[in-house]
């Protein structure tokens, strides 16, 4: 089957692109987040495409007034894969590693945007994040990531919201390769999963550079996959890699979500850098997909389906899931191996399940004390 992308020097398998070469659950992912440096709004967005079930699916999410909207869509793939719209959300490829836009067209449900990214910084290829159970795939996939400003607007049922470059500052990711996408598998696992996954990720934005962090620990605190990075500002600029990378992090008491964190760098010279966050309020990621009960990644919800629910941050008592899985939208201070200081802001994005030793974790969900 040929497509669109087959006139582009793209292939990467002796099959046509409409065929991943992978197993069942290949996908291919744009992850957006934008907000004002104070705070007080904040939206994301993401596409994904899943070649081998067929689906592409969309969301736009706002946080605004604390009231958190989601807009979901999804349809049938139809083997074009760079047709890269569902239902009213569209992402545009402006100039490749520097620029994209995201459009939500008039809706139903009153969400509207036109949003352009640009970036501040190169985008970062995090290490590749390969994890089996058994001989069982469960995730095998590539990350880069890129921070930057964004220009535009965003509409939420009358109100218009003025988005400048000046003020809003965000991230991007693209990411692609394995992981558990549609329905589950009814095929037993052997041997049994018991199921454990401690994740954060903090790309964060300072007025003279950016900075980026993440770690993926095992049930007893030891890295499988952890990065650190510190770029100053400019396409060109050279992005300098850690040689060692560690964080602090203080739980909500009755949660398994940040009360603060630190993040600690250091160079192959010795030169130390922490930075301080402290978390604001959240985004529950199940706005764009993330273990959201109906529109989950891959979900076969029909062709041209669309979907939306609202609610406040502040009626948000539980951390269990679907509300485990959050970007935290926080506060940064950078303290420099030369003692001096910068201020900034980002996420935290945390996902814990299952035991971790160093948090004091021993099931699948018990609570910080």
């Amino acid at each position: 089957m040929l497509t669109k992308a087959d006139d582009y020097p793209i292939h990467q398998t002796p099959e046509p692109i409409a065929f991943s070469g992978t197993d069942r659950n290949f996908y291919d992912r744009y992850f957006f987040n934008g907000y004002t440096r104070s705070g007080d709004v904040f939206f994301a967005a993401a596409l994904g495409v899943y070649p081998h079930i067929n689906i592409m699916d969309a969301a736009f999410s706002v946080i605004v007034d604390g009231v958190q909207h989601n807009l979901h869509a999804s349809r049938f793939l139809n083997s074009e894969r760079l047709d890269m719209h569902v239902g009213p959300v569209t992402v545009d490829v402006v100039e490749p590693l520097h620029s994209l836009r995201v459009r939500v067209a008039d809706n139903e449900y009153g969400i509207k945007a036109d949003l352009t990214f640009v970036s501040r910084a190169p985008a970062l290829k995090e290490p590749r994040f390969t994890r089996r159970n058994g001989p069982r795939t469960m995730m095998d996939l590539t990350r880069m990531t890129q921070n930057g400003t964004w220009e535009g607007w965003i509409e939420v049922k009358g109100k218009r919201i003025e988005v400048k470059a000046s003020d809003y500052v965000g991230t991007r990711d693209r990411s692609w390769g394995v992981r558990p996408i549609g329905a589950s598998d009814a095929q037993p696992m052997v041997p049994p999963m018991e199921f454990q996954f401690f994740w954060l990720w903090a790309p964060l934005n300072f007025e003279d550079r950016i900075t980026l962090f993440h770690v993926n620990d095992d049930e007893h605190g030891d890295p499988w996959n952890l990065s650190g990075v510190m770029c100053p500002l400019g396409r060109e600029a050279k992005p300098q890699e850690m040689d060692r990378v560690s964080y602090e992090i203080d739980y909500i008491s009755g949660s398994r979500h940040a009360k603060s964190a630190s993040i600690f760098f250091e160079t192959r010279k010795g030169e130390k850098t922490r930075i301080d966050l402290t978390p604001k309020y959240h985004f529950y990621m199940l706005g764009i997909g993330y273990g959201h009960p109906e529109w989950a990644h891959g979900a076969h919800k029909g062709d041209n389906a669309l979907g939306y629910e609202e609610f406040k941050l502040s009626d948000i008592k539980s951390y269990a899931p679907p509300h485990l899985h959050i970007q935290a939208i926080s506060d940064a201070v950078m303290t420099l191996p030369d003692g001096s200081k910068r201020e900034g802001c980002g996420i935290l994005e945390q996902m814990v399940i299952g035991p971790h030793a160093p948090s004091g974790f021993k099931d699948i969900l018990d609570p910080a004390k």
